[in-house]
């Protein structure tokens, strides 16, 4: 994995750190970069990483996510932190964005080292990948977008390599009073130079988006399934 260390000026002694990334399809030098730099300003020394597979960072095919692995990158964020000699490893905390708040709790459920979490806007992709927007989507259909997904996997192996779900081509000039809330935001965001960048796949900077069956992971693990532990 690939990230910028935030730390603050004038730094002496051991200081608490976070670990920081989201949203969903996100790279480190738009959301998670800026809470980064805002938290570093108070006097946290911070990490905003690029998820496994997206931007920066490596991983093949691209453009892969999974609860499992993108779970686990908190915690592999958190093993670098606690190898810097100005961070007090028992002051390690973790920030999810949008889509990876729920990574973030999962990730610290799972691990003990991790002491503080917090998340911004949380968005649960196992839900909407599973259930769709509103829970609009009943037990048939998922299991139709199920074989569909499945069959997708002969497909990608017959040509050697896996098919992606193409841009998500929003045009921010073209929103109106009819544009889903959501649709718009994240066009006026992502889509405009206030948040655009080429290593974003939100952003539709050439990449060609998503695997298509990355939903296959996220609909058969729901995140949270011991949150009562916490």
């Amino acid at each position: 994995m690939v990230g910028d260390l935030y730390t603050p000026k004038n730094l002496h002694g051991k200081a608490a750190a976070i670990a920081v990334s989201g949203p969903f399809g996100a790279v480190k030098e738009q959301s998670s970069g800026l809470y980064a730099q805002t938290l570093a300003e108070r006097g946290f020394i911070t990490l905003a990483f690029d998820p496994s597979y997206t931007g920066e960072s490596g991983g093949e095919p691209r453009n892969l996510a999974s609860p499992e692995i993108n779970t686990d990158d908190f915690s592999a964020a958190v093993d670098f932190l606690g190898t810097k000699s100005n961070i007090d490893r028992d002051k390690i905390g973790i920030l999810g964005v949008c889509g990876w708040g729920g990574f973030a709790l999962n990730a610290a459920l799972a691990d003990p080292r991790i002491k503080a979490v917090a998340t911004s806007t949380m968005y649960d992709m196992t839900r909407v990948m599973a259930k769709g927007y509103n829970d609009s989507v009943g037990t048939d259909e998922r299991y139709e977008t199920k074989k569909k997904l499945a069959e997708q996997r002969w497909l990608d192996l017959q040509d050697g390599k896996p098919a992606y779900t193409g841009a998500i081509n929003v045009d921010p000039k073209k929103i109106d009073a009819s544009t889903p809330q959501f649709v718009a935001q994240y066009a006026d965001y992502y889509r405009t130079p206030r948040g655009y960048h080429k290593r974003s796949v939100n952003s539709n900077s050439g990449e060609s988006g998503w695997i298509v069956t990355n939903p296959i992971s996220f609909i058969n693990m729901p995140i949270l399934a011991y949150a009562s532990e916490m």
